[in-house]
């Protein structure tokens, strides 16, 4: 059960890809990250400038009361839609890393479950314990991989679940108060 140079080639070149992949996925989270950032911040500059013109036209208390009020509104909304857009883009990089990782270690799977069998139809006479013992192990760590990534999506489950409601209710308040200025 040696491994050749050129199956220690190929892996070193699979790990490689597998971290380019990787790398870029990252990246074009990154991108658009930033892309939302300086929309955000365009969006912010021109709100911000509006504002102050509109305060700037104020003359009296009522007025200056009536503007900050109905400033606020908006900027509730657009922290949440913010908000809302960070948690979509986390849950798109998320999922694209998990969905890399599984393949990944489906891919090792195989490749162990191949070593295993070419080493049992070498195994020398007497060692079917030690076959057995092998071929549990292996199982039981699928069987572990398997049950935690069950788990992990059952809490981004939840979670998208409870910023999901947690949208609703926050702009639905936001509106409630609105209505009743």
């Amino acid at each position: 059960m040696n491994l050749t140079p050129e199956q220690i080639a190929a892996a070193h070149k699979a790990n490689l890809e597998t971290l380019s992949g990787l790398t870029s996925q990252a990246l074009q989270s990154i991108e658009k990250l930033v892309e939302l950032n300086m929309q955000i911040a365009k969006q912010s500059l021109s709100d911000s400038m509006s504002n102050a013109k509109r305060a700037l036209e104020v003359k009296d208390i009522q007025q200056l009361l009536a503007h900050q009020a109905e400033a606020v509104q908006p900027m509730a909304e657009k922290i949440m839609a913010y908000s809302r857009h960070l948690y979509e883009l986390a849950h798109e990089t998320q999922a694209n890393f998990t969905k890399t990782a599984e393949q990944e270690f489906q891919a090792g799977q195989r490749k162990i479950n191949a070593l295993v069998e070419d080493w049992t139809k070498n195994a020398p006479p007497g060692s079917d314990a030690a076959v057995t013992a092998m071929k549990q192990a292996i199982a039981s760590a699928t069987n572990v991989f398997e049950t935690s990534q069950k788990a992990v999506k059952h809490a981004v489950e939840v979670a998208q679940s409870n910023m999901q409601n947690a949208t609703k209710t926050t702009s639905g308040s936001s509106k409630t108060g609105s209505k009743r200025k």
